[in-house]
């Protein structure tokens, strides 16, 4: 019964939250892509993965009873992984320009077409943060079942604003809506591995579950600064500027309260 339950609740909190996401952003909640709604929309995906790391990941992290010490240096290893999955996925797509331009590609032609980051490096750290969150739902299950349904809505409720973050980010690297979907929804689906290795392996689990955090904390912290702030810093009107502030502020806003809601408990 405990294990049913599981399953079903991180289904629904993993698949569920980027469906909704899908379904807001479907409706116009983000604007066309010409437009500068999406420009906000990217303050406030920039603004929910920090305060998602800040103010929800990394206070989990340490919570739990490995030392700081060690949390920070994953914190920067993990910052220096995504660093270099990065570059990997670049050289990738450079390589592959420079096949199809049969090598006679100006050095300058690439300008025109700059390539954005927080790819396969958004879709990773999902996962992890995923698994994080199964493993967590898992653990509230094993509790109480009432426990592990008030967990289950909590990640789903703070999760809807970040994965329409984490779909904005992915449909401006990949001309298909269905492919950057199917990307975040299979990093949500992760949620029910971690929950069926939650229930499993609960016990040994328990002292790694900080790191888990952190390296999802990592990844968060470094797409928000490396990608989506660059592209927020344009000339803009005072109006705009405004404007852009207050979507960045709403946007940790909502993390924030719905993280301190999810911990009432």
């Amino acid at each position: 019964m405990v294990l049913v339950a599981i399953i079903l609740a991180t289904l629904a909190a993993g698949i569920g939250s980027v469906w909704m996401a899908a379904l807001l952003l479907r409706t116009g909640f983000g604007g066309r892509t010409d437009s500068v709604g999406p420009q906000y929309l990217l303050s406030l995906a920039a603004g929910a993965l920090l305060a998602t790391s800040f103010m929800h990941l990394l206070p989990e992290a340490f919570e739990g009873q490995a030392g700081a010490h060690q949390l920070f240096a994953t914190l920067l290893v993990g910052v220096v992984f995504f660093f270099l999955l990065d570059k990997a996925e670049l050289w990738h797509h450079g390589h592959e320009h420079n096949h199809h331009g049969h090598g006679h590609d100006h050095p300058h032609d690439h300008d025109h077409a700059p390539v954005r980051t927080g790819g396969w490096t958004l879709v990773t750290g999902d996962s992890v943060h995923c698994f994080g969150d199964g493993v967590l739902i898992a653990s509230a299950f094993v509790a109480d079942l009432h426990l592990g349904m008030i967990a289950a809505i909590s990640v789903l409720a703070h999760e809807v604003p970040h994965h329409m973050g984490d779909l904005v980010v992915l449909r401006q690297s990949s001309a298909s809506r269905r492919i950057a979907l199917m990307k975040v929804s299979l990093a949500g689906a992760v949620t029910a591995i971690g929950g069926l290795v939650g229930y499993f392996l609960l016990g040994q689990l328990h002292d790694g579950l900080p790191y888990f955090l952190v390296i999802a904390s990592s990844s968060f912290i470094y797409v928000a600064l490396a990608d989506l702030i660059p592209q927020l810093q344009k000339r803009l009107s005072a109006r705009e500027t405004a404007l852009q502030i207050a979507w960045l502020l709403l946007g940790m806003g909502m993390v924030t309260l719905l993280s301190g809601a999810a911990h009432v408990h």
